[in-house]
């Protein structure tokens, strides 16, 4: 059977881990709320009305990408794609290329970011594996301007984070969002992941502070993670609700 990301792909490693996962999606969170297109995020309500659900509905397609056979994963990039297409239908403009380049883009970025704080460095044949990849899924969404090589995305991942973020009412209403969902403890966690991940140019129009103090945190969690301890730390960082669905994640890497 051929997949879409290979079965010993750094790709697969870094997703198949429910701790690497919720770090990108701590650092999407952060940029997201700066990026100058987040009001198509507003356009349906569904962000700003359940933050944690549609980080999850993320994580979902992620998988059913990263973990499927080739066709079933083009089948799933299709239908981001056809929902993305109802969404302009619904308000009568498209989606601007640079932002479906920006999303692309950040989630090359912060898989390794994500990989390299709680894991260890990747090497450069790793880094150009998780270019390919997610260059691959722009490629069947018919994506405009992709970068050619590893090279060119990060002269375009700069210029991208130069140009297309900027600070507005809905980044100060997202992060109310943000709060309201996951509680004060929870909120605090979230901004220092978020401070350990994103860019510079992101965490500095950001109310995520600059003190890192979950840096030597993080050193005794991963000497602990694989143990009870540590999945009880890992698992108070979202509500009771969500911690079955944390927990799956860790399931990818076994189930395929």
């Amino acid at each position: 059977m051929t997949y879409f990301v290979d079965k010993h792909s750094i790709v697969r490693r870094i997703w198949g881990k429910a701790d690497t996962v919720l770090f990108i999606f701590a650092g999407a969170a952060a940029e997201f709320a700066l990026n100058k297109a987040v009001d198509w995020l507003y356009f349906t309500g569904k962000l700003p009305a359940d933050p944690l659900g549609r980080l999850f509905s993320t994580v979902d397609y992620s998988r059913q990408i990263l973990f499927s056979e080739h066709e079933a994963a083009l089948k799933a990039i299709d239908r981001i794609t056809a929902i993305h297409h109802g969404v302009e239908s619904a308000r009568g403009s498209q989606i601007p290329d640079w932002a479906y380049r920006d999303v692309l883009f950040l989630l090359i970025d912060l898989s390794i970011r994500s990989y390299e704080l709680l894991e260890v460095p990747l090497t450069g044949r790793e880094k150009k594996e998780v270019f390919d990849v997610f260059n691959r899924i722009g490629q069947r969404m018919q994506l405009k301007n992709l970068p050619a090589d590893y090279l060119q995305y990060l002269q375009m991942r700069q210029t991208h984070l130069e140009q297309n973020l900027v600070k507005s009412e809905f980044t100060t209403d997202l992060y109310r969002q943000y709060r309201k969902h996951l509680g004060p403890i929870r909120y605090l966690i979230l901004k220092q992941a978020q401070l350990l991940t994103v860019p510079e140019q992101v965490s500095r129009q950001l109310p995520i502070g600059r003190l890192a103090w979950l840096r030597p945190v993080l050193k005794v969690y991963k000497a602990v993670k694989h143990l009870k301890p540590g999945r009880l730390f890992r698992d108070a960082l979202l509500p009771v609700q969500y911690k079955t669905r944390i927990r799956q994640m860790d399931t990818a890497l076994i189930i395929n």
